[in-house]
């Protein structure tokens, strides 16, 4: 399970990549990939085409980052989640709160 932080040379564009299991057990390593992030209008970008599962403590945790980014004027995409964690992004009704790049 990891999380990787990725910033463009623009510090307004945050790219964060879950692979394996999106859960819990990644609250702290999550929230530490965003939270230092305080550019006016920064876009976070999550990347989930190699996460494999998410439970709802993940759908929790994208709520958190999508108030953080509001708090700063930005906002969050969410770009290639696999098939099954699409599903649950769409049960989910995420398509709806943010923008996903299938």
């Amino acid at each position: 399970m990891t999380v990787k932080k990725f910033v463009g040379e623009d510090p307004k564009s945050v790219s964060i990549a879950i692979e394996d299991r999106f859960d819990f057990s990644l609250h702290q390593q999550f929230r530490d990939a965003y939270s230092s992030s305080n550019n006016s209008g920064t876009r976070f970008v999550l990347e989930l085409a190699k996460a494999t599962y998410m439970d709802s403590s993940a759908l929790g945790m994208i709520l958190l980052l999508k108030d953080h980014a509001e708090k700063l004027s930005g906002e969050v995409v969410i770009n290639n989640p696999s098939e099954a964690v699409n599903k649950i992004l769409e049960i989910a009704q995420f398509h709806k709160l943010m923008t996903i790049n299938v």
